[in-house]
């Protein structure tokens, strides 16, 4: 039997009729990736494996480094084939990492490949095989993302960014997907280097023909770039943080810290924790003006290797799991908005599985009864996603609050073959859900379980989110 298989992880005959029957062929919404778009909209035919698997993949460039692969063959300027190969060479000393039941989910699909388990004796057959399908038009950009049923993208995008590539995609009757922009203005409150966040602000005010000179300028001018967001189909944010903040401020303090800051003068560490603060609030009660979801990615270290940060630039594999103590600032930030009447529909993500219990039981302070889930436990993210972070996110999200409720999968990948992260994810719920059946901790009924798979692989995502979902 070939190593992935229709019946992957799937252990109990409940599992199997679970996946099967409930979850294996319905779409996908992807709402959180870092998907370029420009790829999309040119609907990119990609030359060779490389480009479209490698390509921007910090997690195998990891594994590569720690398996004594030079930076060459990484971000270095080793050829594609080269890279490959390595990669290909790598594999094998992956096991019981995530990457290795990814890398052989990917080559199942969508190249049909499940006769080998990858290694750099068989890496030059692979590489032909795949590049030739990756010439025909159903391996395009926009071809995988039909291919994997996905009916909603949801790129990450800059305040300043044009948006060009989603218009034109939107503007493409023949495309059956949908791609949509999130609003992630991380760059608009990252204070505490004056003379790059000046140069943002330039750019800011540039694409938002408003002169920012004061922090009633920079309102203005985030507020009419999020309409235009808006405008574009956006309707979620995106905030990644090392941690929550959650100062008491003044609107005056705000506005003389800013003044500091544009001058070009360095804050002090107080003054950086309100001016952020503020700047959370300011993000949010957009968001909830327009009905939109805001999501949280909570608790990284990143760019920890000065020297190789300087070498590769960031998003290249030297980020790490931090250890900040934010429950406190978390409850007072989420508080402050709903005592305001102006708390949007609201996804956490933590990095740190220490957290999973407090995010579990968090969510469940600010849960109004408007909506289903309004407060939404996030998905194993990033570290977390993989099989003991997913099952330790979902047992979490179980006990204390509604597995049942829970928006599901994203795949927060750079690669178009990225979407077995679902399936993945698909099998393990089932695996879970299946386990219970056995054991008589759930019902044993395939009916009444499996909606639940449904819900959480589909259906939820499609009711809880306020963009269209094609047909």
């Amino acid at each position: 039997m070939n190593f992935i298989h229709d019946d992957f992880m799937l252990d109990t005959e409940q599992a199997k009729a679970l996946y099967h029957d409930y979850a294996k062929d319905l779409p996908i919404i992807d709402y959180h990736c870092h998907l370029p778009p420009e790829q999309v909209g040119d609907n990119t035919q990609f030359e060779n494996l490389y480009q479209v698997w490698l390509a921007g993949d910090h997690y195998k460039w990891r594994a590569m480094r720690t398996n004594g692969v030079s930076e060459h063959y990484c971000t270095g300027g080793a050829s594609d084939w080269e890279k490959f190969k390595k990669w290909a060479e790598t594999v094998p000393y992956t096991l019981r990492n995530p990457l290795y039941h990814w890398t052989h989910l990917e080559l199942r699909k969508p190249f049909g490949i499940t006769d080998r388990l990858l290694n750099g004796d068989n890496a030059k057959r692979t590489w032909d095989e795949c590049n030739e399908m990756l010439a025909s038009p159903e391996f395009s950009a926009r071809g995988l993302i039909e291919q994997a049923k996905v009916k909603v993208v949801c790129t990450t995008d800059d305040p300043i960014h044009d948006l060009a590539h989603h218009r034109k995609v939107a503007s493409d009757s023949s495309f059956k997907s949908s791609m949509l922009p999130t609003w992630r203005p991380d760059r608009a409150m990252a204070a505490e280097d004056p003379k790059s966040y000046n140069e943002y602000l330039d750019r800011l005010a540039a694409v938002s023909d408003i002169q920012i000179s004061s922090f009633d300028d920079l309102r203005s001018a985030l507020q009419k770039r999020h309409d235009y967001f808006h405008e574009q189909g956006c309707r979620l944010s995106d905030h990644g943080l090392e941690t929550v903040v959650a100062a008491e401020f003044t609107d005056q303090e705000v506005k003389d810290i800013f003044s500091k800051v544009r001058s070009g003068k360095s804050l002090g560490s107080e003054e950086l924790e309100k001016f952020q603060s503020a700047m959370l609030i300011e993000f949010a009660v957009q968001d909830h003006a327009k009905g939109w979801v805001q999501q949280y990615h909570i608790g990284p270290i990143r760019n920890n290797n000065p020297r190789l940060f300087r070498e590769a630039g960031p998003d290249t594999g030297f980020d790490s799991i931090g250890d900040q103590n934010y429950a406190k600032p978390l409850a007072k930030f989420l508080g402050r908005l709903d005592d305001q009447n102006q708390l949007a529909k609201t996804i956490l993500y933590n990095i740190n599985p220490r957290d999973n219990e407090m995010i579990g039981t968090m969510i469940g302070n600010f849960q109004d009864g408007s909506v289903p889930g309004k407060v939404q436990f996030g998905s194993g993210w990033w570290f977390n996603d993989q099989m003991d972070g997913m099952t330790r996110q979902i047992d979490a999200l179980s006990q204390l609050g509604l597995l049942s409720r829970f928006v599901g999968m994203l795949t927060d990948s750079r690669s178009f073959l990225s979407y077995s992260r679902h399936e993945y994810f698909r099998r393990l719920l089932c695996r879970l859900l299946g386990r219970d059946m056995v054991n008589g901790f759930v019902p044993d009924d395939l009916q009444m379980v499996g909606k639940l798979v449904s819900d959480v692989s589909y259906y939820n995502a499609r009711d809880y989110f306020p963009f269209k979902v094609p047909e």
